[in-house]
């Protein structure tokens, strides 16, 4: 077990001196979690294999998922990609900061590690004030997944990393709430027509109105083949499960939500603890069965910022199966259903 630092800093009034504390576990071969605005991340100095293997090693991730690396200046991509094409400038230019990761060829300096033996590299900056400054000050690029134990439901909440991570990592830095709940959308730049490997905060629509058309990747859309070689975070194993069960119900509403009803007596009367996952819109058309709102359908980015929190807090009220409603694949409900259908492992109803 390792003695972690817990480094507690308010992004309004940011303590320099307490975040340079995290920024030289970072220069000095350590990890470190931290706060992004999507969700918290497990930073390591991304050119530092010794590092990396560190953020492998306390996930329990296996070696062959990629990373994504941090920066906190636009400069800073230079050395770690061999060009940036055009479309690439003008997404840089409209979205960063903020949560798009761009896929380049990488130069030499980035270890296979980093990128799992890609020619690749993933690359972001995020927009958290915490993240972008403890970036700066450590002086490196930050190689940096989400700071969970692997598979399980990403963090967006301090104490969710604290309860996964604290003995395992140097350090947690402590920086409140993520705002968009979900990762960043991963877009590959190195063909004509841009890919998306992994939908998130940044949506098909918004990438199309700057830079036309835009391809979504058929593997994000069905379960992986064992044998695929993931391009991008997410794309192949089974992630944001909680402890139980998940299974996702599809149709019209009014279906759905009778649907729900008629399967969780039938759980019940089996002698399963059962949740409902609802929406603000019918979280009071259940008559039983744990039953926790995760945002509005008229505000589909409230049901991103608190989809893995839920998720963590049926595990928390001990349910053995989570009966999730589903939502409209649009706009950023494409990020959320992405992260709903693996979290099920593919267990879909269709009424």
């Amino acid at each position: 077990m390792k003695n972690t630092e817990i480094i507690r800093i308010n992004k309004e009034n940011i303590d320099l001196e307490k975040l340079q504390k995290a920024a030289d576990i970072l220069k000095k071969g350590g990890i470190v979690a931290f706060p992004t605005e999507t969700v918290y991340g497990l930073g390591a100095n991304a050119l530092d294999e010794d590092a990396v293997k560190k953020i492998f090693k306390a996930k329990g991730r296996p070696s062959d998922n990629p990373l994504i690396i941090h920066i906190s200046e636009i400069e800073d991509i230079k050395k770690l990609v061999l060009e940036i094409p055009k479309k690439a400038e003008v997404l840089m230019e409209k979205f960063w900061p903020g949560p798009l990761t761009l896929i380049f060829k990488k130069s030499h300096i980035v270890p296979g590690i980093t990128t799992a033996g890609l020619d690749t590299v993933a690359v972001r900056m995020p927009s958290h004030p915490v993240a972008k400054l403890l970036i700066k000050l450590s002086r490196v690029p930050v190689a940096a997944p989400s700071a969970n134990l692997s598979g399980k439901p990403s963090p967006t909440k301090e104490e969710h990393v604290i309860k996964d991570l604290k003995g395992r990592v140097d350090g947690i830095v402590c920086g409140g709430d993520a705002a968009i709940g979900v990762e960043s959308t991963v877009l590959d730049i190195t063909s004509d027509v841009p890919m998306i490997l992994r939908p998130g905060g940044v949506t098909k629509e918004n990438l199309e109105d700057v830079i036309g058309s835009v391809k979504v990747d058929p593997a994000i859309l069905v379960k992986a083949d064992p044998d695929l070689v993931p391009k991008s975070p997410g794309m192949k194993y089974t992630h944001y499960s909680p402890d139980a069960e998940v299974i996702l119900i599809k149709g019209d509403l009014e279906d759905i939500t009778k649907e729900i009803e008629k399967m969780r007596r039938a759980k019940e009367e089996e002698g399963h603890r059962v949740g409902i996952m609802a929406t603000e819109e019918t979280k009071e058309r259940y008559a039983g069965g744990i039953v926790i709102s995760v945002g509005s359908r008229s505000n589909p980015e409230t049901i991103a910022a608190n989809l893995f929190k839920v998720l963590r807090e049926f595990d928390e009220k001990k349910v053995d199966i989570i009966l999730a409603e589903t939502i409209e694949e649009t706009g950023v409900g494409h990020a959320v259903m992405n992260r709903l259908t693996k979290a099920a492992g593919y267990k879909i109803v269709r009424v």
